[in-house]
């Protein structure tokens, strides 16, 4: 595309190329063109009052202007002497030495010199007298009775005191250019009598969410709508990385006042981050807009990685503009890859450090060859107490991720997979993360909720992963996990669980839960029937739509089993959980599922009666006797536990498990 005609950026250079939309580049590439359009740098000084400096970064480096302390202290509580006066003292043979008559507290100067053979009374940080040249305690030392005081220990020249400069020297550097202010830094610059500082004026970044679908959070969602949570998790990143948000209200998919809001927004702001409307479709305007905001324009609408292809970033007369994609893990990944390091550049903030760990990775994750693939991981430990990074695959679209997730991994751009039991390393998004004291992995359920919070109740952190009951067997057995729930049906003895099991794991009852037909009421096609009789009856109708498990469910082997080898419309169409299932149902998208009685209340459905499963916990026997995992089978176990669970509507196993 030719350069916009008429235009120069801000020091006057020629236009740079319009990029086509969507011409996709390497990851290093897109970094170099924004940076070189860009040029980012600190936008500009402002002087504070020291008490507002805090979480402020320091626009020049900062020398002593006295020294500090500023005169010769005391560090305790005693009498300032002669250390030759005492050298020989004693407890047998102690020194006396005659009072000066001078009594030196804090803020108060010294009137009288410790000549040889006296001591002047001294609190801690007070000025050292003249002659005096160190302090005995006042614990090593009494009176005489006649107005003396006598001395049961001798000192060297210098103990008890500290010296004039020992803190800090007049002209020594004490904070450098660049220093983020925290509680240290203000007690350093209060004692150098500091009382204003010169910090970098905090870029304004303007952040716009688009959409035609978006509701604010608190608001009431329409038919097909959702809840704008890009806007206010960018937010919160801006004002992570030195920066001042300015949220606009969500903007729809109208040329007029789109363009209104982006020339307000480059306008007030010295960065503009807006999401949505960055991929090719007659619906999306922002990134045309985008390219008609400034010269020189967009310099990269598309970047090989995964999530987050349809990056677009522009620079219009001379501020940066990013229009991130619209499902949040693809915003956030590339907000972390490619405008926080700008962001900081424009605070006068250093680049992020970054915490990295090394994991394995237990299953094989494909990739797409041609872009780099970010994959979120959860960090637990294995059979060796080594590190494991279970892959988090929850989707772009998938804001869940980022609460589950501890970091991530990058499979390059030549690879198309990671293969299973891969040493790779983890970037974190937090330099604090640990492993969880206690992972449990498998089957997920509504009842884990109570336990876990019991878990934690007592300082155990744990981590809940939704592996299905297979998914969560397998990494039990390979040391991956602590606990895994399961609901397995083995169909030759009709008892759940018992005959998955190896010697490696034990099985330790949970609950009941039944399982059954969902639909929604007054669907005369389910009303009235036994679950047998309705899918029976369902499986041949043309006009009714199933929705299926994910394999590897424990609810997909006992629908496969209801279904008998039949497979109705709908059957390839696999959610992941009940309440997808639910989901599904209630909102019309398919007309009958499997799930938990539990789940159907909630979102008001039919329920037909299936099976009353066991749902119960594969423990990992070499990690039974561990705090967290023997906390978890407390919890379990206990009353208050119990009372939640009966709530929720599960029957608590009383001993035996599996048996019909």
């Amino acid at each position: 595309m030719p350069p916009i005609p008429g235009r120069t950026d801000c020091e006057g250079h020629a236009p740079m190329r319009q990029d086509q939309f969507l011409t996709v580049v390497g990851r290093e590439e897109a970094r170099r063109r924004f940076d070189e359009a860009l040029r980012p740098a600190p936008v500009g000084i402002e002087t504070v009052p020291l008490g507002e400096a805090h979480g402020r970064v320091l626009a020049r480096a900062l020398a002593a202007p006295i020294d500090v302390p500023p005169f010769d202290r005391s560090t305790v509580d005693g009498f300032a002497v002669r250390a030759a006066d005492v050298a020989t003292a004693s407890e047998t043979a102690p020194v006396r030495l005659a009072p000066t008559g001078d009594v030196v507290a804090c803020g108060v100067a010294p009137t009288r010199a410790v000549d040889p053979g006296t001591a002047t009374t001294i609190a801690t940080g007070g000025p050292m007298p003249r002659g005096a040249d160190a302090v005995v305690m006042v614990e090593q030392t009494e009176p005489d009775g006649a107005g003396g005081v006598l001395v049961r220990r001798p000192v060297a020249s210098g103990q008890n005191m500290a010296f004039a400069g020992s803190d800090l020297a007049q002209g020594e550097t004490v904070l450098r250019r660049g220093k983020v202010i925290g509680a240290p830094e203000i007690g350093l610059m209060a004692a150098c009598g500091t009382g204003t500082v010169e910090v970098f004026r905090r870029p304004i970044v303007a952040v716009i969410s688009t959409g035609d679908e978006l509701v604010p959070p608190g608001g009431r969602l329409g038919p097909a709508a959702i809840y704008d949570t890009n806007g206010p998790i960018v937010a919160a990143a801006v004002a992570e990385n030195g920066c001042v948000p300015l949220v606009f209200p969500i903007v729809p998919d109208d040329e007029a006042r789109l363009r209104a809001a982006l020339t307000e927004a480059h306008a007030r702001a010295d960065f503009v981050i807006l999401s949505g409307g960055t991929s090719k479709g007659t619906g999306d305007l922002t990134a045309r807009l985008v390219a008609g905001v400034g010269a020189p324009g967009i310099v990269v609408h598309g970047v090989a990685v995964k999530p987050g292809k349809p990056l677009c970033l522009a620079v219009a007369d001379g501020k940066g503009l990013a229009v991130l994609p619209g499902f949040p893990t693809s915003a956030m990944f590339t907000f972390h890859e490619f405008i926080v390091p700008v962001l900081r550049r424009l605070a006068g903030l250093a680049p992020r450090r970054e915490g990295r760990v090394e994991a394995t990775v237990p299953v094989r994750v494909p990739s797409e060859i041609g872009r780099t693939d970010y994959v979120m991981v959860g960090l637990g430990t294995g059979a060796d107490d080594g590190l494991v990074a279970h892959p988090v695959f929850k989707g772009s679209g998938a804001i869940s991720a980022f609460a589950q997730a501890d970091g991530f991994v990058a499979i390059e751009a030549l690879a198309d997979h990671l293969a299973a039991g891969s040493v790779a390393e983890v970037t974190l998004f937090s330099p604090e993360v640990r492993a969880p004291d206690l992972v449990i992995a498998g089957s997920h359920c509504v009842g884990l909720e109570p336990v876990v919070d019991a878990v934690i109740a007592e300082g155990f952190d744990a981590r809940i992963l939704a592996l299905g009951s297979t998914g969560g067997l397998a990494a039990a057995r390979r040391g991956e996990c602590d606990v895994a729930p399961i609901h397995l049906l083995d169909a030759a003895s009709g008892i759940y669980n018992q005959a998955f099991l190896d010697e490696s794991l034990e099985l330790v009852p949970g609950w009941r839960r039944l399982q059954g037909v969902v639909f929604r009421p007054g669907d005369r096609r389910f009303e009235g029937r036994t679950a047998a009789e309705a899918v029976a009856a369902i499986a041949e109708d043309p006009t009714a739509l199933m929705v299926n498990r994910n394999t590897g469910a424990g609810t997909r082997l006992l629908l496969d089993g209801l279904l008998g080898g039949r497979r109705p419309d709908g059957w390839t169409n696999q959610a992941k959980s009940h309440n997808a299932v639910a989901a599904a149902v209630a909102h019309g998208r398919a007309d009958w599922g499997m799930a938990i009685a539990t789940v159907a209340k909630a979102y008001g459905l039919g329920f037909l009666p299936f099976a009353d499963e066991h749902y119960d916990f594969a423990v990992v026997r070499a990690r039974r006797d561990r705090p967290a995992v023997a906390a978890f089978l407390l919890a379990l176990a206990s009353a208050p536990v119990r009372e939640r669970l009966a709530a929720l509507g599960f029957a608590v196993a009383r001993g035996e498990s599996g048996s019909p």
